[in-house]
C-alpha cells in the first residue's frame, strides 16, 4: 500500500504542478470542475441515489461549477434554484415517501463538493502559488498523519468514525501542515509573514483532519471503505479532495484577514 501511494504520487504530481502553474487559471477551473463532478458522482453512488435524482444532481452540480468559472463564488440564488429544482423533481417523480431522506444526500452533496470547490477557483484566480500552497500543505499534512499514525499511533482519535486515525497522526498532520506551509511560502515568495504562514499551516493541518473525518463519516454511514478505487493506493477522487474541500474556504478567508491578495 505504501509503495502504491508513493508511485502514484510520483507519477501524478509533476504534470499536475506544471498544469497549475504554466496554464491560465481557466484551465485549472476546468480540471477541478471535472474532478468535483467525479467526486460528486462517487458521493451520490455511495448513497445509492435513484438514477433520475442522481443525473439531475450531476447536471445541477455542473451548473454550479460553470457559474463558479464564469462569476467566481456561486451566489445564494443558484443554491436556492438548485433546491427548488430537486424538491419539485422529487415531488412529481417519487411522491411523499422518504422525501427528506432522498433529498438530503443530493442537496448536501451539491454544497459539500461543487460549492466548496468554488473556493479553489477563487484561490487560483489570486495566483497559482496559492493552489500549490493549498494542495501541498493539505497533502503533506495528510501524508504526515498517515505515516506518523501508522508508526507511532497509540491513542484513537475518533474510532466511531475512523478506527485507524490516531491522536498521534493528528499531531503529525498539524506539524506536517505547518512545516509544509512554511516551506512552500519561501519557495513561491508568497505574501505572508513567517508567523502568518505558521498560523495558516497549523489551521490547514487541522482542517485537513476535519475534512477527512467528515468524508469518513459519510463513507461509514454509506457502508463503504473508499469512495471508489480509481487511484491505486489512494482510493477515489473524493478521498483525495476531502481535506482540500474543507481547507480551501478557510485558506481563502484567512488570506483576506491577513491582506494577502485573495
Amino acid at each position: 500500500m505504501h509503495i502504491k501511494r508513493l508511485i502514484t504520487a510520483a507519477v501524478l504530481i509533476p504534470p499536475i504542478y506544471f498544469y497549475i502553474t504554466k496554464l491560465p487559471p481557466v484551465y485549472f477551473s476546468v480540471l477541478i470542475a471535472v474532478l468535483a463532478l467525479a467526486g460528486l458522482w462517487e458521493y451520490l453512488s455511495m448513497y445509492k441515489v435513484e438514477p433520475v435524482m442522481l443525473w439531475s444532481t450531476m447536471v445541477l452540480g455542473a451548473m454550479i461549477l460553470v457559474s463558479s468559472v464564469l462569476a467566481g463564488m456561486p451566489s445564494f440564488e443558484i443554491f436556492a434554484f438548485v433546491f427548488l429544482g430537486l424538491a419539485v423533481l422529487r415531488l412529481f417523480i417519487y411522491g411523499p415517501e422518504n422525501a427528506l431522506r432522498d433529498l438530503s444526500a443530493p442537496v448536501i452533496g451539491l454544497i459539500y463538493i461543487p460549492g466548496l470547490v468554488s473556493y479553489q477557483m477563487l484561490l487560483r484566480e489570486a495566483g497559482a502559488g496559492w493552489i500549490i500552497f493549498l494542495f501541498g500543505t493539505v497533502w503533506i499534512a495528510d501524508s504526515a498523519a498517515f505515516y506518523v499514525g501508522s508508526t507511532l499511533g497509540r491513542h484513537k482519535l475518533y474510532p466511531a468514525v475512523s478506527p485507524k486515525k490516531t491522536v498521534e497522526g493528528g499531531i503529525g498532520s498539524v506539524l506536517g501542515g505547518t512545516g509544509a506551509a512554511i516551506g512552500i511560502k519561501f519557495l513561491f515568495s508568497l505574501p505572508l509573514s513567517l508567523g502568518q504562514t505558521a498560523v495558516v499551516g497549523l489551521v490547514l493541518g487541522i482542517t485537513a483532519i476535519l475534512g477527512d473525518l467528515v468524508e469518513s463519516m459519510f463513507k461509514r454511514n454509506a457502508g463503504v471503505k473508499d469512495s471508489s478505487h480509481i487511484i491505486p493506493g489512494h482510493g477515489g477522487i473524493l478521498d483525495k479532495l476531502d481535506g482540500s474541500l474543507f481547507s480551501a474556504p478557510i485558506l481563502y478567508w484567512l488570506l483576506i484577514v491577513f491582506g494577502a491578495n485573495a
